[in-house]
């Protein structure tokens, strides 16, 4: 979406010259000797490449599976709404894995064969599972009383999430699907407040601080997740017990979406802090960013006048987030598409700061 000393990075990170010290040797020779671009006309396009196109439909929030053969996806048409699963190499659909509303902003992988969801389908909100390709039988991981969305599943069974409070005694809370005037943002919802607590497997609650969309690390000792701080949003981490607080950005801007990649090292994350505008969202550039783990080595991925958002790092090393960016005459006619809708679709470029795991 805009000018960025990094650029370039992603079309050359298959040719890091031999006198850097790896990839972050890399990256520093280039901040250091890289000017910024004072106009807009200067701009470069990034490398990224459409992955999904459906006629008349949506994808949003693609969530690689941990062996790196599917994504899941939030899919719409018209007034359907879906969570489907995706093969990463073409982006075709292979299954709908649920159509609970609820599903909509909690659905992840578990391991490579299931996926976790929040649902009320028996009467009270409670964290499911069930096998990745829809079939088979569904069960009740943890029953959840309140309001919640973004669950996040820690190895111990026990669960951090966010929570809504109603700010406004006269409303009525609405968390389960598409309840936001824009898709686009899954970190505000007027009327609520979200706190991020810990659900002990045997029920326990204890409220760990404000924020919004919680991940987990590789390794699960770490919970990066986005704070506000007056109009700003703000990534911080720490441990799923709530201890060891560290703060990670620091702008007048609005960090969100954050997500780790394999190898833990590095945070991809949506931003406007190109071209924020904090009064008024819809004014700003959203685009895809990295920084490792230490607040250290900011990089611009995206480069794009659309909003690019909801990205995660798939085990190949590959950035995949939703966009929506022109899709032009001859790139939909490729995908047998006779015209392109203005929507969101998934698009995939190289991470320059990490490669698969294990790198």
């Amino acid at each position: 979406m805009r000018k960025s000393i990094f650029a370039i990075a992603a079309l050359m990170v298959w040719s890091l010259p031999a006198q850097a010290e790896g990839v972050l040797g890399w990256l520093e020779e280039h901040a250091a000797s890289s000017g910024s671009l004072s106009d807009k006309q200067e701009v470069q396009a990034d490398a990224a490449a459409l992955l999904t196109l459906e006629p008349g439909e949506n994808e949003m929030y693609a969530k690689p599976s941990p062996d790196g053969r599917y994504l899941l996806t939030v899919s719409s048409k018209g007034k359907q709404t879906w969570v489907s699963r995706r093969y990463v190499e073409n982006g075709d659909p292979a299954s709908v894995v649920t159509e609970d509303a609820h599903a909509f902003d909690s659905v992840n992988w578990r391991d490579s064969g299931h996926v976790y969801f929040l649902s009320d389908r028996a009467g009270g909100l409670g964290l499911w599972e069930k096998i990745s390709d829809g079939e088979g039988m569904q069960r009740r991981l943890m029953d959840m009383r309140g309001s919640f969305t973004e669950p996040v599943l820690l190895p111990d069974g026990s669960v951090v999430a966010v929570h809504l409070s109603n700010t406004t005694p006269s409303g009525k809370h609405q968390s389960g699907g598409h309840v936001r005037s824009d898709d686009f943002d899954n970190w505000t919802l007027a009327g609520y407040r979200s706190e991020l607590v810990r659900i002990d497997a045997n029920g326990g609650t204890r409220t760990l601080g404000e924020g919004v969309n919680p991940a987990l690390s590789p390794d699960g000792k770490w919970i990066v997740y986005s704070m506000p701080v007056g109009r700003s949003y703000h990534l911080f981490r720490m441990h799923p017990d709530g201890s060891e607080l560290i703060q990670i950005t620091d702008a007048r801007s609005v960090d969100v979406q954050p997500s780790w990649s394999p190898d833990g090292k590095w945070i991809v994350f949506t931003s406007n802090r190109e071209h924020a505008d904090m009064r008024n969202k819809k004014a700003s550039n959203w685009d895809i960013w990295a920084i490792d783990a230490t607040g250290r080595n900011l990089t611009q991925l995206t480069m794009d006048e659309a909003r690019d958002g909801g990205a995660r790092v798939g085990t190949d090393g590959r950035v995949y987030f939703h966009s929506d960016r022109k899709v032009d005459k001859e790139l939909a006619k490729g995908r047998d598409v006779s015209r392109a809708q203005q929507g969101f679709h998934i698009w995939t470029l190289p991470l320059p700061l990490a490669a698969a795991t294990g790198s």
